[in-house]
């Protein structure tokens, strides 16, 4: 039996990140985010780590991306406006394979939008917001336990396929009070560190897996660019064959192992005929509805996602072969149901539940009330 904590979500993350090795953390202070960073800046230091409020968000996901390579476990956090601002150096650490975790806690959009009310505009910015041809690994928790497990969860994921890892939170899950148990093992994974010359620093012979990261400081010539670049490191920025061979293993060491990465809830019930689709915030208020529902006897199936991308295609299609309809509720004006559409193959029919503004949620009487009209 591990500890019990009654705590924030933001919290709960900052706590996670500790556990899981973070020892640099960078960031400029945006709502509803900021409460990650002030328990960092309390708890860094006593575990021998560096909190830096840096003066934008430009400087922050670059002072993560340097200490990555300098060998800390490195994490920043932000909020829409802040994330914009710090695609290029998202970009620069997916071409460079630096691993670190930036979690993004949603508000309303776009711009500066409304400052701490809560939304869910961030789903396909979180997988292209960056250019060119990459794979993004997207975690979202929908409870405090789970911006603490799936924060652990990204920096093993950064580590174990060299990547930034994003967490894409909403402000209902960052700023809500829950009970957190944490366990008496966690289960860390540490990076695998290039001593010598003996594998290249950009290529593998497993394209599944990621290649050994050099370890700067010990004599090893290294260049890091976020051109295009040889195994060594070396800019190749001209050739077409580099190039190819570079970026379709970036995604293919994420999309190829994307059955291994997904993770999800699918509550599926024999003879439903409506599903759910879900994530984060929405998720919540789709268990109450189903839950009403049910006491009148009618089932609903739910899938709940917990990783956005990779997008489990498989399991969407599974659900659909299997209703004669699904709801998708989100706070956006219909991002996640776009990728549905997609997935589904039109086996069935899809309708989208959306909502913006004021920080407003999807109540469980909304989704019920679609349902009745089906």
């Amino acid at each position: 039996m591990g500890e019990k904590h009654f705590i924030q979500g933001n919290i709960a993350c900052a706590e996670a990140a500790i556990i899981a090795g973070c020892r640099f953390f960078a960031a400029y202070p945006i709502t509803p985010a900021s409460e990650i960073g002030e328990r960092l800046s309390e708890l860094l230091p006593s575990v021998g780590g560096r909190f830096i409020q840096m003066e934008d968000e430009i400087a922050s996901i670059n002072a993560v991306i340097g200490a990555s390579w300098a060998g800390a476990k490195a994490m920043t956090a932000t909020s829409g406006p802040g994330f914009s601002l710090m695609q290029e150096g998202i970009g620069y650490a997916f071409m460079t394979e630096t691993p670190c975790v930036i979690v993004v806690v949603q508000r309303v959009g776009p711009a500066t939008g409304q400052a701490s009310k809560g939304a869910q505009g961030n789903f396909y910015q979180a997988r292209w917001g960056t250019h060119g041809d990459y794979s993004a690994i997207v975690l979202a928790p929908n409870s405090v336990q789970e911006m603490f497990d799936l924060t652990i969860k990204a920096f093993n994921y950064a580590e174990e396929y060299r990547t930034p890892v994003i967490l894409l939170a909403d402000e209902l899950t960052a700023h809500m009070f829950e009970p957190v148990e944490v366990p008496e093992k966690v289960e860390v994974k540490e990076r695998r560190i290039a001593l010598d010359n003996s594998e290249p620093f950009f290529d593998s012979k497993d394209p599944l897996k990621a290649p050994p990261m050099p370890k700067l400081g010990i004599g090893l010539n290294v260049l890091v660019t976020g051109s295009t670049h040889n195994e060594w490191g070396y800019r190749a920025t001209s050739d077409p064959i580099v190039h190819r061979k570079l970026v379709t293993r970036l995604c293919y060491k994420i999309e190829g192992n994307a059955k291994k990465i997904c993770e999800y809830e699918f509550d599926m019930h024999d003879g439903s005929k409506i599903g759910i689709i879900s994530y984060g915030c929405s998720s919540r208020s789709a268990y109450g509805a189903i839950e009403i529902l049910s006491e009148e006897g009618l089932k609903i199936s739910h899938l709940r996602l917990k990783t956005l991308w990779p997008f489990p295609d498989w399991a969407v299609e599974e659900l659909s072969s299997k209703v004669d309809a699904i709801i998708v509720p989100e706070l956006s004006l219909g991002q996640l149901v776009r990728e549905v559409e997609r997935a589904a193959y039109d086996k069935t029919k899809i309708i989208s539940l959306t909502k913006v503004g004021g920080g407003e949620l999807i109540r469980p009487q909304e989704i019920i009330e679609v349902v009745r009209r089906l």
